[in-house]
């Protein structure tokens, strides 16, 4: 732990929910803890969030985007930017964070503030906020899960934190320091949606600490109230493309991981299938996202953006790491 103060660049990406944009930035802007930045992405939206994203500014940063990249593209980018700015205002003392969500989350007063004491008095590299619908009901989509084998030091951190120790987290209220981004990179640009925030968060994972902390409260305002194995219609082909590009490409799990997650997520599918008003539609999706999840694999994130013009790519290639996605010797 350390008594100077956190540094923490907050991320939004938004697309085409301008009056819940405006909801979460004002949520942000008026923290307990005020966060030192404030990056949000325009995906290529189509109603007045570019309106939205302007009222803020100059407090916000505002990356407009040409085409709509998913969230992961969103995310990467969103990321990218939030760690300049904090390496622009290095010569501050205190820890660095980058704080992630999207643009239906909204967290409440002293969200910010509970995270990040939680992740330091845990001497954590990842937070995750409790996550809950409008009503006040815990959220199925964003139920953190206690990290499997974690040592018997590790759970007592966290319970001395009042935190559970999780080896995911979601990109709804996702705090990760910005040591460990300099070292793991960005989410991988091709997820486009699905498994991104999985993907991204057992990377930043596999060799620290992340904690669950139930007194910082994010209220996620999705349309319905549902879990992940909720019918997704023609979406499910990025729920399987991408969950096979993880399982086979990816350095966030170990091997043994991979095969538990593995075997999960094929009980998932079938809970998934057996729930769907539609099959024909779930097998169609199932069938491209298996031909695809093994003919085909994530670009570098790099050339994944090169469309959208130097600045952008040049800004990702800065905090990648190294390659998106791929295994680690």
């Amino acid at each position: 732990m350390t008594d100077a103060k956190p540094r923490v660049a907050a991320v939004v990406v938004a697309y085409n929910r301008a009056e819940l944009l405006r909801e979460a930035l004002e949520a942000i802007r008026t923290q307990s803890l005020p966060v030192a930045a404030m990056v949000v992405v325009d995906n290529a939206s189509t109603d007045a969030t570019g309106e939205v994203a302007a009222e803020f500014a100059p407090w916000a940063h505002v990356d407009t985007l040409a085409r709509n990249t998913g969230g992961a593209g969103g995310f990467a980018v969103g990321i990218a930017r939030a760690m300049e700015l904090l390496d622009g205002d290095s010569d501050v003392a205190g820890p660095a964070f980058v704080w992630i969500m999207d643009d239906d989350s909204i967290p409440t007063p002293t969200a910010l503030e509970e995270l990040v004491a939680g992740v330091q008095a845990a001497g954590a590299s990842v937070g995750a906020s409790k996550v809950v619908w409008h009503d006040g009901r815990e959220h199925p989509m964003n139920t953190p899960r206690e990290r499997p084998g974690a040592s018997r030091a590790q759970r007592a951190r966290a319970a001395e934190a009042r935190a559970i120790t999780v080896r995911s987290a979601s990109f709804v209220s996702m705090l990760a320091s910005a040591d460990a981004v300099h070292a793991e990179g960005l989410p991988v640009v091709d997820y486009f949606i699905w498994n991104d925030d999985f993907e991204y968060s057992t990377r930043l994972l596999r060799h620290r600490d992340g904690v669950h902390v139930p007194a910082s409260v994010v209220v996620h305002k999705t349309a319905k109230f549902g879990s992940t194995d909720a019918d997704p219609g023609p979406r499910f082909y990025y729920e399987v493309r991408n969950k096979l590009w993880m399982l086979r490409r990816s350095r966030s799990l170990s091997p043994f991981e991979k095969c538990v997650y593995g075997a999960s997520s094929v009980l998932r599918w079938l809970r998934t299938a057996a729930g769907s008003s539609d099959r024909a539609v779930l097998r169609d999706a199932f069938g491209r996202g298996w031909r695809d999840g093994w003919r085909t694999a994530p670009r570098p994130n790099v050339e994944a953006l090169a469309d959208l013009g130097t600045e952008v790519a040049t800004l990702v290639e800065r905090y990648d790491a190294r390659p998106a996605g791929t295994d680690r010797a």
